[in-house]
């Protein structure tokens, strides 16, 4: 399990499509300590609405369980991932 904290994302589709190559779980931890699966389609929908008034997603926490899914959300974040 590889914990991660997201700043400034500003592609949340782009954020979303990685996390859809993921083969494990990946969640996002709110402030409260709920999770949230990042992995389902209605998970998604509804984090994504909750960004219509915002363009970015200025700070969370990503829970991501398997080594080579961290991989791609780290290379995603740095600009080099072929999506």
């Amino acid at each position: 399990r590889f914990v991660m904290k997201l700043v400034n994302v500003n592609n949340v589709e782009g954020l979303f499509e990685v996390l859809d190559k993921c083969q494990g779980d990946v969640y996002l931890v709110s402030k409260e300590g709920d999770r949230i699966n990042l992995k389902s389609k209605l998970s998604q929908m509804l984090f994504t609405a909750n960004l219509f008034t915002k363009a970015t997603i200025n700070e969370l926490d990503l829970i991501v369980a398997e080594p080579e899914d961290m991989k791609r959300v780290v290379d995603f974040m740095m600009g080099s991932a072929n999506i």
